[in-house]
């Protein structure tokens, strides 16, 4: 009844370019660097279980086989034909990719080429201000190449993303440090960080998403749970990211907040409260498998529909395309399905609302191209 022919991933990683053994696989199935404890497997959650339902098939098995039977169908294929098989089977038509985590994951390039379709670049800051500090000479060097860093990046991407509400970069306030303050925090960060070491300082954290603001590209904030930098760098603190946004208002910067759950109700709330908020649905859903209906509709009691923007959150497996994509497709089915057969909204409008969170919001958004 609900179509959604075309999907935009709204925020993706790429997938693993290397053939995957069990402990691999179900380390990514699980989102974490750590192997599941002993006796227990991460095909038992609700991830795992939509793995199992909905990607079997694309491979040729029948539905819920055995984790063995189908990882053995995978490696029988080939880590190319798989992804080929997977992603092309997904109905996502252009995926904003977020290349700034570390691992033999393919670029926006190569997921274009093999999911059959379009894909833009998601600029991450934290990496992009690290590789500036590997090469500087000193606070001024770097803070100077800082900003011309993220300018430039901001000449090709479509977005910049940031982990700085997990890593506490918006805890001690949201207003743009000063630059006596930032100079001396860069200093400080400098002589005490090895080469390769990442960006904790919450001084610079809060400069570099103020650098990104002022670039005027959407800036795509982790909004809570762990982050998929794993699970070390925390929780976002929601009040922080109420000031942060209170703080961006009318600067003509959209802001998009991820992974919002488990405050998913409160990131749904901030879209109804600031204009250049929008809340992503991606590991909301996903990660909630057959209970994502009752997610989805918990966040359409509180968010404007124009607010919400379909993603798979996925990285490392191309399954997790296909998961983030079946099961938005279901909640959507199920939640605005039940209202139109309730008799509460008319199929047109469940119709047009569904095409806007499918695709549509994310090209009113990025200013793609009209997929029309």
């Amino acid at each position: 009844m609900i179509e959604t022919a075309s999907l935009v991933d709204q925020y993706c990683h790429g997938v693993l370019r290397t053939e995957l053994g069990l402990a691999t696989f179900e380390a990514q199935l699980g989102g974490t660097a750590r192997a599941p404890a002993s006796g227990t497997t991460f095909f038992d959650t609700q991830t795992g279980f939509a793995v199992r339902r909905w990607c079997p098939p694309l491979l040729g098995l029948e539905p819920h086989c055995p984790p063995a039977r189908y990882l053995a169908r995978r490696r029988e294929l080939g880590v190319l034909e798989t992804g080929r098989r997977l992603l092309r089977a997904t109905g996502i038509s252009t995926y904003l990719v977020d290349t700034g985590l570390p691992g033999d994951l393919t670029g926006p390039a190569e997921i274009a080429a093999t999911g059959a379709a379009e894909a833009r670049e998601i600029v991450r800051l934290e990496p992009l201000a690290e590789r500036v500090a590997d090469v500087a000479g000193g606070a001024g060097t770097f803070l100077a190449g800082l900003a011309e860093s993220v300018h430039a990046a901001a000449d090709s991407a479509v977005a910049f993303s940031s982990v700085a509400g997990a890593r506490t970069g918006l805890a001690a306030s949201p207003e743009p440090p000063g630059p006596g303050e930032v100079r001396g925090a860069a200093g400080r960060w400098l002589a005490g960080r090895r080469a390769g070491g990442p960006l904790t300082d919450p001084v610079l954290l809060r400069h570099l998403l103020w650098i990104a603001v002022g670039s005027g590209l959407p800036l795509q904030l982790h909004a809570g749970g762990a982050t998929d930098t794993y699970p070390r760098d925390g929780h976002a603190d929601p009040g922080a990211l109420t000031g942060f946004a209170a703080a961006t208002a009318g600067l003509g910067t959209d802001l998009v907040l991820l992974n919002g759950y488990p405050y998913h109700r409160h990131a749904a709330h901030l879209t109804s409260v600031f204009p250049h908020v929008y809340a992503d649905l991606g590991p909301v859903l996903a990660r909630t498998g057959a209970g994502a209906a009752a997610v989805l509709a918990e966040i359409l009691e509180l968010a404007p529909f124009g607010k919400l923007l379909f993603s798979s959150g996925a990285r490392g497996l191309p399954e997790l395309h296909v998961v983030g994509a079946q099961v938005f497709r279901e909640a959507l089915e199920r939640v605005l399905g039940g209202w139109v057969g309730d008799g509460a909204w008319a199929l047109r409008d469940a119709q047009r609302v569904a095409r806007m969170i499918a695709a549509g919001n994310a090209h009113r958004l990025y200013g793609l191209p009209d997929a029309s």
